[in-house]
């Protein structure tokens, strides 16, 4: 087994246990983005960790190196801010981010669209979802450029709810 597939292999087990379902996005960067970037597959396998469990960038920055950790903070939003302020800092930060960064970005805005396309979450109104897709719009804006496959995707999501990309 090469060096990179236990690297990942590892990566997926500490995901696994930390936070279940982030694997996800590195499916979508893999299998729809052609991205085999080890390090931008570990930022996706692991970027929602710091704000969904108990485990610090310096945790994952022992554990997976500078870089990973670098990607992974890069894509963390500031828990002590309000959910209006986070989602204004996600549209304004989206063009400054790291190639890498940007990457897992798209295919978690892919991922998040097309779960809440597929199923409302509970207590969403329709136009609570359309909110979300017109937010999202702003920040996939900010990150065009970056992988035409899964800017196609996005683009087909963003026309079918006639959402302005």
């Amino acid at each position: 087994m090469s060096s990179d597939s236990v690297i990942l292999l590892e990566t997926v087990n500490f995901a696994a246990e930390k936070h279940r379902n982030q694997r996800r996005v590195a499916r979508i960067l893999s299998h729809e983005g052609g991205i085999t970037d080890i390090e931008v597959l570990q930022a996706a396998l692991l970027h929602d960790t710091v704000e969904d469990t108990d485990t610090s960038i310096g945790e994952l920055q022992i554990i997976f190196g500078q870089t990973v950790a670098r990607l992974v903070q890069e894509l963390t939003d500031d828990k002590a801010l309000s959910k209006e302020e986070t989602k204004r800092k996600q549209v304004e930060y989206a063009p400054h981010a790291s190639h890498q960064a940007k990457l897992v970005k798209l295919a978690d805005k892919l991922y998040n669209l097309r779960d809440i396309n597929r199923s409302t979450p509970t207590g969403w109104s329709a136009d609570r979802v359309q909110e979300y897709f017109v937010w999202a719009a702003q920040v996939v804006r900010g990150l065009r450029g970056t992988n035409p496959a899964l800017e196609r995707q996005l683009e087909e999501l963003f026309k079918q709810r006639g959402v302005e990309l």
